[in-house]
This record gives C-alpha cells, sequence and structure tokens, in this order.
C-alpha cells in the first residue's frame, strides 16, 4: 500500500504539472454522420441530378477548432464508388484519410466509411469535394472552417458574423455525360454559367446589421475557370489564406484561382439598402458572370444600377495582386507563437524539382500530362500498396523532376522524396490558360512568380521574408511559379490541377514522402477501419 508520504508527493507532482501546462486534455471530438444522395438541384434555373449531403446542396459547413477531432461516418447511398477528399487539411502523419483514389478505397454502393481525421495545428477556410469520376460536376462540396484556440490571439477584433460563400462555374449538363465526353478522349465545352452557394442569379442573399463587420469565407469550388469576386459599393479587408493570417490589405475586387479560398472582413458601412456581390470569369474570351444579394436588414430599397464590372484579361493586374498577398509575420498562427518564427528563407534547399504540364493526344484522344507523363490509376490505392508492400503496383521514379519534352505516354506516376527535406518546386506553365496546382498533405510558401521561363537567375527575385503560405497555387499563361515545402508529412500526397477535367485526364501524379523508419512518431498506421480494393 503506498504510504501517505508518497500519495501527498503524487498529488503536488499532479499539481505542479498542471499549474505548468503539461497534463493536457484530449482534444475535442465532432461526430458527424452524412448520408450521400442523388436529389433535384437548380444552381443556373434549370432541374438538374445533384449530390446531396444530408438532403443538403452545397453540403453542410464543418465547424471546428484548431486540434479537433473529426470523426465523418460516409454512407454511400449514390449507385457508384464514392470518396469524400479535404482540400487543405493537412492530415498529418496519416495521408489513408486523403479521400483521394490514390490513398483511400473508395465506398462501394450501400456501404459506409467513417474518416477519422485531426485538424493538426491549422486554422483557417478551406472545403471539401467528391473525388472520384466526375462527381464534382454534381455538387457534394462545402466548406470548413478551422478556428482558432480560445486563448490564441486573433489579428482582428472578432467579427458580426461569419459566410461561407462557394462559388464555381458549372454546367447544366449532367456530370455523367461529361464523364462518357472525357472517357471518349474530347474536351468539355466551356461552362453554362456560375453558382453561388448552389443558387443562380441573385439567388443567394447575406443579411448584415448596419455598423458591423462580417467575414467571408470565399472558395471556388469550380471546376476550371478563375473567378473575379467584388461587392458593389463596398470595399473586402484581406485577412487570411488557406490557414495563413495576411497582412490586411484593402481590395476593390479578388481574384480566386480553381481550389483557392480566401477570409475577406466587409463592414456594412453604406446606406441601408441591397447590393450585388458579383462574381464573373477571368481569362475567358467568353465572360460568365453572377449576383448574390448583400442585404441590410433595415434596407427598404433594392438593388440598383448594374452589377460593379470586373477586371476581365489582365493578367499582369492579377499578378500584381498575388505578389501583394503576405504573411503577417507578427499575426499568431494555430500557435501562440508568431507565424514569422518559421525563416524558411534561410534554410537550405536540398532539391529542385520542375514540373511542367502541356496538352496532347495519346492514341487520339486527348490526354494531359505533367513532365511527359499522363496519369492513369492503378488497380489498387497507391499507399495501400505501398503499405503492404505489393508489386508491381507503381514504380517510384516513373516520373521525372524535370521537363521532358512534348511527347506524353501513360503511366501510375509517383515521384520519391525524403522526409525532412526542404524542396524547391517550379511549375512551369507552357500553355496560354491560367494553371492551378494543389499538393495534398502540405502548406507551402509561394515564393515567386512571373511571366517568361524560369531560369536559376529567377531566384534573385523571390521572396524569402514573408510569402504566403498556401496549399493552391496558380501559375498565369507561359509564366512560372515557384513554392518552397518543407518536407514534414510522410505519406503519399496528391499533387494535381485543379482544372477537374485536366486532373481526370492525367494532369496529376503522387509525391511519395519516405523514411525508412517505420515509427508512429513519423507516421500512423493504417486505419483500423480501412477499406480494402484491388490487391490489397
Amino acid at each position: 500500500m503506498r504510504s501517505e508520504k508518497g500519495r501527498r508527493w503524487c498529488w503536488i507532482a499532479l499539481v505542479v504539472l498542471y499549474m505548468e501546462g503539461v497534463v493536457v486534455a484530449e482534444d475535442p471530438y465532432r461526430y458527424l454522420d452524412w448520408r450521400i444522395t442523388y436529389g433535384d438541384i437548380h444552381p443556373l434555373g434549370v432541374r438538374q441530378q445533384g449530390i446531396l449531403i444530408n438532403g443538403q446542396f452545397p453540403g453542410p459547413d464543418i465547424y471546428s477548432v484548431t486540434n479537433d477531432n473529426l470523426i465523418i461516418n460516409v454512407h454511400n447511398h449514390l449507385p457508384h464508388p464514392f470518396l469524400l477528399t479535404w482540400n487543405g487539411l493537412q492530415q498529418r502523419k496519416n495521408s489513408f484519410q486523403d479521400g483521394v483514389y490514390g490513398t483511400t478505397c473508395p465506398i462501394p454502393p450501400g456501404k459506409n466509411f467513417t474518416y477519422t481525421m485531426q485538424v493538426k495545428d491549422q486554422i483557417g477556410s478551406f472545403f471539401y469535394f467528391p473525388s472520384l469520376q466526375f462527381h464534382k460536376a454534381a455538387g457534394g462540396f462545402g466548406g470548413i472552417r478551422i478556428l482558432s484556440r480560445p486563448k490564441i490571439p486573433v489579428p482582428f477584433p472578432e467579427p458580426a458574423g461569419d459566410f461561407t460563400i462557394l462559388i464555381g462555374d458549372w454546367y447544366k449538363t449532367d456530370h455523367k455525360v461529361l464523364k462518357t465526353i472525357l472517357d471518349h478522349g474530347k474536351r468539355l465545352p466551356f461552362p453554362d454559367g456560375i453558382q453561388i452557394n448552389g443558387l443562380g442569379r441573385d439567388g443567394a442573399k447575406f443579411t448584415v446589421e448596419p455598423g458591423k463587420t462580417y467575414r467571408l469565407r470565399i472558395c471556388n469550388v469550380g471546376l476550371q475557370n478563375s473567378l473575379n469576386f467584388r461587392i458593389q459599393g463596398h470595399k473586402m479587408k484581406l485577412v487570411e489564406v488557406e490557414g495563413t493570417h495576411t497582412i490586411q490589405t484593402t481590395l476593390s475586387s479578388l481574384d480566386i484561382h480553381v481550389g483557392q479560398s480566401y477570409s475577406v472582413l466587409v463592414t456594412a458601412d453604406q446606406r441601408a439598402q441591397d447590393y450585388y456581390v458579383a462574381v464573373s470569369s477571368r481569362f475567358t474570351t467568353q465572360i460568365l458572370d453572377s449576383t448574390a444579394i448583400l442585404h441590410y436588414r433595415n434596407s427598404r430599397k433594392t438593388v440598383s444600377g448594374p452589377p460593379p464590372p470586373g477586371p476581365t484579361t489582365d493578367i499582369s493586374w492579377s499578378l500584381n495582386q498575388a505578389r501583394s498577398i503576405r504573411t503577417n509575420l507578427t499575426a499568431s498562427g494555430p500557435r501562440p507563437n508568431p507565424q514569422g518564427s518559421y525563416h524558411y528563407g534561410q534554410i537550405n534547399v536540398t532539391r529542385t524539382i520542375r514540373l511542367a504540364n502541356h496538352a496532347g493526344l495519346v492514341d487520339k484522344k486527348q490526354r494531359y500530362a505533367v513532365n511527359g507523363v499522363s496519369f492513369i490509376p492503378a488497380d489498387t490505392p497507391l499507399k495501400l500498396a505501398d503499405y503492404y508492400n505489393i508489386d508491381g503496383v507503381f514504380k517510384v521514379g516513373s516520373i521525372q523532376d524535370k521537363p521532358a519534352g512534348r511527347n506524353i505516354h501513360l503511366d501510375t506516376a509517383v515521384m520519391g522524396a525524403d522526409y525532412r527535406a526542404f524542396v524547391e518546386i517550379v511549375f512551369e506553365n507552357r500553355e496560354n490558360i491560367v494553371q492551378s496546382w494543389h499538393l495534398d498533405g502540405y502548406s507551402f510558401f509561394v515564393v515567386g512568380m512571373d511571366v517568361g521561363i524560369w531560369s536559376p537567375a529567377s531566384k534573385n527575385q523571390y521572396n524569402l521574408i514573408d510569402a504566403v503560405s498556401r496549399c493552391t497555387t496558380q501559375v498565369y499563361p507561359r509564366s512560372w511559379t515557384a513554392i518552397y515545402v518543407p518536407l514534414d508529412n510522410v505519406g503519399m500526397w496528391n499533387l494535381r490541377s485543379q482544372f477537374w477535367a485536366r486532373q481526370y485526364l492525367g494532369h496529376q501524379f503522387y509525391l511519395r514522402v519516405y523514411t525508412p523508419v517505420k515509427s508512429y512518431r513519423d507516421e500512423y498506421p493504417i486505419p483500423k477501419n480501412a477499406l480494402h480494393c484491388g490487391r490489397a
């Protein structure tokens, strides 16, 4: 039996540990139960078959706080296999939960799968969407917001309200027809319009109180087009980009490229009436546009006049705006320490990876490639094949780390990379359209972008002080964008185009971040409920 003295010392030790902050309760759990079904939707005023989550289109917002555990049970009631991916959630040490076919077996019709994820050391605005087939063209997407923990300072006063605004180009054509067009090796036609929170022109309404300030989390969940966002008669203050608090700049309009997310603050400081929220396509010959309504609660007057015009094809304006978006070095991120305490510009780059995208035909069918390789899925998710050491599913090194000419060949492209390496990736866009690149599992520093051809001398113009850290970046036509990535997350990670038809036809590959040390410190084991398929 433990002595009284021993019990007393044990109690004192616990008190000291508690006072020192060593004893920490387990991070909270949030449980969600989602039914995936088809249902009627009318984004552009025409009835379509859409993908609903618990009967909703768009799907429900996910509300969370830094380090929360998300337990999301997804029941697939579609007649097709289904997966959701979480655009911007880093899935620390846990690429099994990423929800793309290279990491996760599809949920069969009539079955369910429970995602178990932690939003470890993250804050900010993101979204989720279906990753298989061409389901994204039918909906199934929704917003993700990760709030700071209560004692972590945020560099702006708490807003009076917080709106998720999901914008994107949209087709009236059924997603299965669009998929068939791509499967036949043809290009898709130009989209038919723009949806705003699942609605067409003047369908969405955001109600505000005069004099109060609101946070708008704007995500481009579309299929291909960059969009410009603006509000009639109001300025916007940029405060956050995909989990990074930014230097707060005042904007009259904002370019949001496909797959990107931004937070702005808007103050209801104008005369009490209704105002247009305008969204239009960028860099397109045919301009798509749509509107929503900013409604003052005491308004007695509807919107008047034309919606505010936006920029159209001017690239230099957009490029200059992108360069102006920088990290607020003194603001706290998900932890109390300032965002600027990580001096990425002082770390030696261990490897430079150059990625060039291009289009072409293979066997008379349209394909898209990176460094000459057009990705084709294997019969087994790559992460499962890697975990179980299944030979013949993929080959590390099947895509090179520099451009390889204009010829295209098909392969299950996987590039190897060392855990804890610090790499430079240069996206070289030799085509005449804007590209949008996303890397699962990471945020990266956008250190430079410019028109023309990248060369080692281009490093002289890199921002090595306060480049914004994000997970999706644009590359302008016949231009380049350079990023720095600390490879601190072991796993199999999808690096892809957010132009969804291009992604579907090969514009993607997987980055295998590997360590020979098998430790739960570096990577979690395969989930007990993991689905198995293919050769696994």
